[in-house]
Parts: C-alpha cells; structure tokens; sequence
C-alpha cells in the first residue's frame, strides 16, 4: 500500500490525535493516504469514528502491541 504523508501522533491524548489528523488530511488531495501512529486508548474509538464523520475511510489497523496503533487512511 502506498503512503502519502505520515504523521506520528504518538504520546497525544484526546482529542489531539485527531485534531493533528484532521489538519493533516486537510493538506492532501482525495484519495491519498496517510499513515498514523498513535498510543492512545482513546483513539481506537475517536480514529474510526471521525473518519466516518468526515467522509475518509480507514484503510488499515494495526495494533503493534506497543501499545501503539498504526492507521492507514484514505481522504474521502
């Protein structure tokens, strides 16, 4: 799969993964991919959830026992 932008928002509690996320995505174009890194229980609810809200759809989740989580999301 191909990446576009990374972002690691890794030691960022809610709701500042997504917010970092949002800004992010703002800067590609649609259907580009962003790889995130996060550590944040929370985001294993707000990521999913905010990509359904705003039209982006979640390529890809990982739980790499960290106990970080890698996303792969496209741009809606």
């Amino acid at each position: 799969m191909k990446k576009d932008d990374t972002l690691d928002a890794a030691g960022l509690l809610c709701p500042l993964p997504v917010l970092k996320i949002r800004k992010r995505l703002g800067t590609l174009a649609p259907g580009q991919v962003l790889e995130v890194v996060t550590d944040d229980p929370a985001a294993l609810i707000d990521v999913p959830h905010f990509c359904a809200e705003q039209g982006h759809v979640v390529l890809h989740s990982q739980d790499d026992g960290f106990p970080r989580q890698l996303w792969w999301i496209e741009k809606g």
